[in-house]
């Protein structure tokens, strides 16, 4: 269900706990996507599909992991848009582990990259899995910096693209020592649309995120706010008020988002203070109108109330800059219930786009 049209993990979670399994969900969905306004049927993902993808994940030397696989690890399905099937290449223990993550500029300094590098071979030595993105600069410093003691490598497209490619050894070298995770499908190429989904999962699988360097505008804050949603903590390393690559990370320590640390025995000191636990789960629930003839599953449906014009007003407030859930809810002035099964079908006929962090937006 998760390969199918239109169909992104909120979207997926809330059918699942509405239709209690994936076919009853798969069987919805051409009908959820008339509803919310789609000019053509949606194109569920085949079985044949399904397989093919599996069996080349196994080519490779990989694994499928789903959501409720024993082995998923809690800290990452805590999430409440937690990833529900990942691809997996290498040591896949290291995956049950929470981490640090350490991101930064692709564009990094000399002295950004070592001290990235010093971060990640101390605190991974202490035990704790080294979780970045193997993009150019700071990332390809932390993943080097943590080969033996263990490190994550969570990538944007399909687990058998390589990007950038001038890290295909550094690639084959985590496949070997370390872990590389995907949630694309399989030969994915890497998108701007991905970016921002990986960046969550990076988050997701640390205690908390040290940032490097960082713009003002960039991927690396991004993935500091999602850190911040999820209930992790944020460290930055200051640097230069001259230098741009810095603005991101000092911004984050002026604004007290993140913990000003400038050596790695900061952060090891701050893992070992009592911690509230991990991030409880609050996934929004959609109430989804029966659709499915003499189903006794929906024999208890709800009660809404009429929303005729509801399909007509959210698109009206909405744009493409992401907004969020909460505040649509808001300013629809309908009840959440209704919001969020409007949302589901106009989602599934590729009218609206999610985005981590609970936000939404027209689809481009």
């Amino acid at each position: 269900m998760i390969r199918s049209e239109n169909v992104g993990p909120a979207t997926f979670y809330r059918l699942i706990d509405y239709y209690g399994d994936a076919g009853r969900a798969l069987k919805a969905l051409p009908e959820l996507a008339k509803r919310g306004g789609s000019k053509r049927p949606i194109k569920p993902c085949t079985t044949e599909a399904a397989e093919q993808e599996i069996q080349n994940l196994h080519n490779l030397g990989g694994t499928i992991l789903v959501y409720n696989d024993p082995e998923y690890p809690e800290h990452l399905r805590a999430l409440p848009d937690a990833p529900p099937v990942l691809s997996l290449l290498g040591r896949t223990e290291l995956i049950k582990n929470q981490g640090i993550g350490i991101v930064g500029a692709r564009n990094a300094s000399a002295g950004g990259q070592k001290m990235a590098a010093r971060f990640a071979a101390d605190i991974g030595a202490a035990g704790y899995p080294i979780v970045s993105g193997l993009a150019r600069g700071i990332d390809t410093s932390a993943h080097q910096a943590s080969l033996n003691s263990g490190t994550i490598a969570v990538i944007a497209g399909g687990i058998d693209v390589v990007y950038p490619q001038e890290n295909q050894g550094l690639y084959d070298q985590i496949k070997e020592n370390g872990l590389i995770i995907a949630e694309s499908p399989f030969g994915t190429p890497p998108d701007r649309r991905h970016f921002p989904k990986r960046n969550r999962i990076i988050a997701g699988l640390s205690y908390g995120v040290l940032v490097v360097e960082a713009a003002l505008k960039s991927g690396s804050l991004i993935t500091a706010n999602m850190a911040l949603d999820y209930g992790r903590d944020v460290y930055a390393i200051p640097g230069s008020p001259m230098d741009p690559r810095a603005g991101g990370t000092n911004s984050l320590i002026k604004q007290q988002a993140a913990m000003m640390v400038t050596t790695p025995q900061d952060i090891l000191d701050d893992l070992k203070a009592p911690r509230s636990g991990l991030f409880e789960v609050n996934r929004q629930r959609a109430f989804i109108p029966d659709i499915v003839e003499n189903d006794p599953h929906m024999a208890n449906t709800p009660d809404t109330e009429s929303n005729d014009n509801i399909y007509d007003q959210l698109p009206s407030l909405l744009s493409y800059t992401p907004v969020q859930t909460d505040e649509l809810i808001r300013r629809s002035g309908h009840p959440a219930a209704a919001v969020l099964s409007a949302l589901l079908e106009m989602e599934l006929a590729g009218r609206i786009e999610r985005h981590p962090g609970n936000k939404i937006s027209l689809a481009e």
